[in-house]
């Protein structure tokens, strides 16, 4: 089912799949996607998010590619209609922690005095970083595919072998779909959920270092919303809101900021990250294509995905 005119095919069109085919069609070649979902339904609609290496390996790859989506992001700040703004913000721990080993790629990355934490919290530290309205993104990313003469193409894909012979290239980007489309058993969900409520003046993030624990917490003004976070459940498949983890997020971020108490609710969000040992980027051949994957990013698949749609341009071109 060989398609003429088609030099790459994209699978999946979350954050990594449309950010992959970007940097594919911009380097001159003739893109499609094949997406079970249409962008504004994939996981990556339901993402915080904000820049920072979330539990992700391998850590010298992650350094590289996290470091190129960062410029990226910057860059893209500079238009309001991106999604991207620059951020500043605290991140803090109620117990004496390491600040993280990125903090120096911030602007205006410093510790914080013991004044400035809530109460309760004993170490901080103070930085600027991208953080990005997803909806607005996908939207951005969508139509600048579109621009470089992209295509994306609503078509659930049962098994790689139906992409052979479709393009000479094959991207896998199927996030959490690649557990089945490998098959890859290593790769399991970890479930997120959000509350989007109307902002009642917050200009500043604030994000607690919680570890490995399922409850997280962290809010992100975007504008006219600010996101309220969170969790992180390890295996969960569930996709519907939980009311009563959506009342847990809206209280912890409310000890720390009276105002959510009364902040008017506009949506609840829940993603499945794709979590994997490390991100899968390699490259092999398939029936005499070359089959690139980019998948197992976690919670981190903005962070990564400039620096891996250029990593799989390197390895398409």
């Amino acid at each position: 089912m060989s398609r003429r005119g088609i030099d790459a095919l994209v699978i999946g069109a979350g954050v990594s799949g449309l950010t992959t085919a970007i940097c594919l069609a911009e380097a001159g070649l003739r893109v499609t996607i094949w997406t079970a979902e249409p962008p504004q339904q994939t996981t990556s609609y339901a993402a915080g998010a904000m820049w920072g290496p979330y539990l992700v390996e391998p850590i010298d790859r992650v350094r590289l590619w996290s470091v190129q989506t960062l410029d990226v992001l910057r860059q893209l700040a500079a238009d309001p209609q991106t999604g991207v703004r620059l951020v500043s913000g605290i991140e803090a721990s109620r117990e004496p922690v390491e600040p993280p080993e990125w903090g120096s790629q911030l602007d205006g990355f410093r510790l914080c005095e013991a004044d400035e934490l809530p109460n309760g919290f004993v170490t901080g530290w103070r930085y600027t970083a991208p953080i990005v309205d997803m909806p607005t993104y996908l939207g951005y990313l969508d139509q600048r595919f579109a621009a470089g003469g992209g295509r994306i193409e609503i078509r659930r894909v049962g098994s790689l072998d139906q992409a052979a012979g479709v393009a000479p290239v094959v991207v896998n980007c199927a996030g959490l779909g690649a557990r089945e489309l490998v098959p890859d058993p290593m790769l399991t969900p970890i479930r997120g959920q959000l509350v989007v409520v109307e902002n009642p003046g917050i200009t500043e993030f604030f994000s607690e270092d919680t570890g490995l624990s399922p409850d997280l917490l962290h809010f992100y003004p975007q504008g006219k919303t600010v996101i309220l976070g969170g969790t992180a459940e390890p295996g969960n498949w569930r996709q519907e809101p939980d009311p009563h983890i959506a009342a847990a997020i809206i209280d912890r971020c409310a000890e720390l900021e009276p105002l959510f108490r009364d902040a008017r609710v506009i949506e609840h969000r829940v993603g499945l990250r794709p979590a994997r040992p490390c991100v899968r980027m390699e490259k092999e051949q398939l029936d005499g294509v070359t089959l690139i994957h980019n998948y197992g990013h976690g919670g981190a698949g903005v962070t990564l995905s400039w620096g891996c749609g250029k990593h799989v341009t390197g390895l398409a071109c």
